[in-house]
């Protein structure tokens, strides 16, 4: 009889140790998630890019994302002219942003671009650190 009680007791400590094991795990888990998700929606610098956009595709295997190039002018001497590319991201939602800019694809017209720089993103999140927010006719 004692024995018995002695099997149910270690069965029950063994029982709610895993518990708590399992329930830690779980805790530290979402934490880790909440975490990571938070840190991909806050921009650490933000700005804006004026120039001449050459390039929009929407790439991506299931979550769309638009990828894109700003030719922001030559750097250097007059003689010695060298393209500055940069290259930008617009998220899969921001449909009316890609069609402003599809637009200044065709024009050819100057535009300003005014961006967010994420801390951190998610490979499906595009292929740039570069999040296009607005986008305006530059002067």
């Amino acid at each position: 009889m004692e024995i018995q009680q002695t099997v149910n007791s270690a069965k029950q400590a063994t029982g709610r140790f895993f518990k708590r094991l399992f329930l830690g795990i779980l805790i530290l888990l979402l934490l880790a998630f909440a975490i990571t998700y938070l840190s991909t929606q806050f921009a650490y610098s933000e700005g804006d890019r004026a120039g001449v956009v050459s390039k929009l595709s929407k790439k991506g295997y299931v979550i769309k994302t638009y990828e894109g190039e700003l030719n922001v002018g030559a750097q250097g001497q007059v003689g010695n002219m060298v393209n500055n590319t940069w290259a930008f991201t617009v998220a899969e939602n921001d449909e009316n942003i890609a069609k402003l800019i599809e637009d200044a694809v065709t024009s050819g017209k100057r535009v300003k671009l005014h961006y967010e720089q994420r801390y951190m993103k998610f490979s499906w999140m595009g292929d740039t650190e570069y999040f296009v927010t607005k986008v305006e006719p530059a002067q």
